[in-house]
Formats: C-alpha cells, sequence, structure tokens
C-alpha cells in the first residue's frame, strides 16, 4: 500500500522516495548556470523528477534537453542528496556534471518545454543568496565535488561529519 511515503508491507515499513536529477553547468569563468522556472518562485539548475523505468542519467539528459533545447554531454554524478521535503515528500536528489558551455551551445538554448523562462550564470559565492537554503548546499558540494574529482553523498545538502 502507498501513502504519505511510505509502503507498509506485511508490517514493515519502507520509505517510498521518489528521484530527481539535475546538472551543473558553467561558463568559461568557473561560474555556475542558474535558471528561472515559470512553474514556481524560486530559481533552480536544469533538471527534473525520473520518469518509470529511467535511470537518474537518463533523466539528467533528458530534462536538459526538455528544458534548454541542446544535449551537451553530461558527465560524472557529483552529488547524491537524500532530502525530504514536508510537500513533495520523501526525494533522493542526483547533480550531474553539465560541464563547460561554450558560446555556440549557449546561443542554441532555447526554453522548448516552457517550463524555463530565464538562464544566467554566477558565481558560487552569490549562491546563498540566490537559491533556496538546501539547494544552494547541493550546488556548492556539487562544485567542490567536481573541483576536488570526487562524488558526495548528502542529508539535506549538508556532507556527513
Amino acid at each position: 500500500m502507498r501513502g504519505e511515503g511510505v509502503s507498509d508491507q506485511g508490517g514493515a515499513r519502507f520509505a517510498w522516495a521518489r528521484a530527481a536529477a539535475g546538472a551543473l553547468f558553467f561558463d568559461e569563468g568557473g561560474r555556475v548556470m542558474v535558471v528561472t522556472p515559470t512553474y514556481k518562485p524560486t530559481l533552480d539548475i536544469p533538471g527534473g523528477f525520473v520518469e518509470p523505468g529511467e535511470t537518474p542519467y537518463e533523466a539528467c539528459v533528458r530534462e536538459v534537453r526538455e528544458e534548454l533545447g541542446v544535449e551537451p554531454r553530461i558527465g560524472r554524478l557529483l552529488v547524491a542528496d537524500w532530502a525530504p521535503d514536508p510537500v513533495a515528500g520523501e526525494l533522493v536528489l542526483f547533480v550531474f556534471d553539465g560541464g563547460v558551455l561554450q558560446g555556440e551551445v549557449l546561443e542554441q538554448i532555447t526554453f522548448v518545454d516552457g517550463e524555463l523562462s530565464a538562464f544566467a550564470f554566477h558565481s558560487v559565492e552569490e549562491l546563498d543568496g540566490l537559491l533556496i537554503e538546501r539547494l544552494a548546499r547541493r550546488v556548492k558540494a556539487g562544485v567542490t565535488a567536481r573541483e576536488r574529482g570526487l562524488t558526495g553523498y548528502l542529508e539535506h545538502g549538508r556532507a556527513l561529519r
């Protein structure tokens, strides 16, 4: 039985998490792409929910294509974040390395599915003032993982101590 983000089978309770995947894109100056969604008031990174039968990586590639109208090579996993939300429920969020977007790819960006209306590149130092708190932490952890050649595990956007 499914409800309230919990599965109950034979008396055992299991989390029923939804998964989402996004990409961190950078400009040649090392700034991070931040997008403006049309369906919510807060800024985000390109990406979205994983569909049935799809891997998080496949979802990331599809969402970037649908939202930005381009198909840059998506690289390795930077961070995975266990981030339950009071409204959205149990969530596991995957952030992949989208790499540096060169001028020709940037010129081809079109908001194909209407979910986004704009994008801009911002320094890591600006993210705290632009993104919701735990997304800012997740993106900064992704930037750090990329710089160090690592993959991180987060909970609520925070690395475990």
